[in-house]
């Protein structure tokens, strides 16, 4: 079969690739569609992310849906034919933090397309492969591929949700409306979030932002201090969740949050340098949040039922033959949202 493999110091090439056998608690899947994630475009672009570099020839793609055409002998309750979302996150099931139920935190994580460790972990760009059962999510008749690949996106903005905390009445500022920022978005909407402010510098983002249930979109390229509005009374909002992995972007931020409020980070831009001062007065509680785990069926279930509709957020689609095309398109922000690649 072939693949899209990412070579040191960041080349790009479709490759052919040896098709892993079937074992008795796996499934063979036919690939079909996969969105591009940021994370996939640093290694393209810069060869990795922070002080992750890919240093080994390694499979990209993590975001993946497909239909299945093998299942192994001890394998009940999903047949040939059944269309599926992939999660990509395999953890071993052992260490202390599995066994605490911080699944996303494991030792031993085999995250499809991940150069955090060495051996490289492998990804999903591919046209055929061999997953656990365990990570085949049933896919309703009437949602597409494209969509079905939009589950593990929204797993990171339904993990930074629970993170938070109640969101019901909460007021709620993004900043970052990249395709997480625009699923946090919605989320926060269906979570019963009254106020939702949403901040970027790209026109086209926003529009998005703003057709995803943002109440009000700030541009703060052209309107640097539009949030000191809502620094009145020490501040406006009760949860930030920062999108964009700026320090900028929190920094500025941090005005508009009320006493007590949460800085939910999801970005994950660089190291920054905090505003300490300005957290310990306000008395401001910093949250990280790290891919998901359990949140992957929960994004599942609202996509089958279109109580989150992300069929606005895919900009559009390209064969994985012409890569070099659907980089270039995800690369521009001023016209991209998601783009996506199909295998078959």
């Amino acid at each position: 079969m072939k693949a899209l493999v990412i070579h040191p110091p960041h080349e790009l090439r479709v490759e052919e690739v040896a098709s892993d056998p079937v074992g008795a608690t796996q499934l063979r899947i036919q690939v079909k569609a996969g969105g591009i994630c940021g994370s996939d475009l640093h290694y393209y672009h810069h060869g990795g992310f922070g002080t992750v570099r890919v240093k080994e020839p390694m499979i990209l793609g993590h975001e993946v849906s497909g239909t299945v055409v093998e299942v192994g002998a001890a394998t009940s309750g999903i047949a040939v034919g059944q269309r599926i979302a992939i999660s990509p996150s395999r953890p071993c099931g052992h260490c202390r933090y599995c066994h605490e139920g911080l699944q996303n935190h494991c030792l031993n994580m085999r995250f499809y397309g991940s150069a955090m460790p060495t051996p490289h972990i492998h990804g999903a760009f591919r046209q055929d492969i061999v997953i656990e059962a365990a990570q085949a999510h049933a896919v309703a008749d009437e949602i597409s591929d494209g969509e079905a690949a939009m589950a593990e996106p929204l797993s990171v903005a339904l993990h930074a949700l629970r993170r938070a905390g109640p969101i019901l009445g909460r007021r709620v500022l993004v900043t970052g409306c990249g395709p997480i920022g625009a699923l946090v978005i919605m989320a926060a909407r269906r979570a019963g979030a009254v106020e939702i402010v949403a901040t970027d510098l790209s026109a086209n983002a926003l529009a998005t932002a703003l057709a995803s249930g943002a109440d009000r979109v700030i541009n703060t390229a052209e309107d640097p201090s539009a949030l000191a509005a809502y620094g009145a009374d020490k501040g406006t909002f009760d949860i930030l969740f920062e999108a964009s992995g700026s320090e900028k972007a929190l920094s500025g931020a941090l005005v508009a949050l009320r006493p007590g409020g949460i800085i939910m980070q999801i970005g994950m831009g660089g190291e920054m340098t905090l505003p300490v001062n300005v957290i310990t007065a306000k008395e401001l509680d910093l949250r990280g949040s790290f891919r998901f785990h359990e949140e992957f069926a929960h994004a599942v279930s609202f996509l089958n039922r279109r109580l989150i509709d992300v069929r606005p957020l895919i900009t559009a689609s390209f064969p994985f033959t012409r890569f070099e095309e659907a980089f270039a398109m995800a690369s521009d922000r001023g016209r991209a949202m998601k783009v996506q690649l199909t295998f078959a």
